[in-house]
């Protein structure tokens, strides 16, 4: 599996992620967001149908989960590794300004 990574304007404060329940690769997300202890606005696109339209104009694709960062970078689909090195950064990033 190939993730996608990009950037957007759809800034936010948080993480966001859209996504599914029975999408294995959202709980995966779920799962290192729970491992790193990162806070996070889950955006449930069954709950929510036209959420769906807003993460394919963000990401250009209908595939999810697409998770948003603070930094206005996104990725589709991330490896779980791919995942914590993005919110181990986030991190260290925001450790370095305090």
């Amino acid at each position: 599996m190939t993730s996608t990574m990009g950037t957007t304007e759809h800034f936010t404060d948080q993480v966001v992620m859209y996504g599914a329940d029975w999408c294995i690769d959202c709980r995966n997300a779920k799962e290192v967001f729970e491992l790193e202890g990162t806070k996070y606005i889950y955006v449930d696109l069954v709950a929510d149908e036209s959420a769906a339209v807003r993460a394919e104009e963000i990401s250009g694709s209908k595939k999810i989960p697409v998770i948003i960062f603070p930094d206005g970078v996104f990725y589709v689909e991330p490896t779980k590794k791919e995942l914590a090195l993005k919110l181990r950064s986030l991190e260290a990033e925001s450790n370095s300004f305090t």
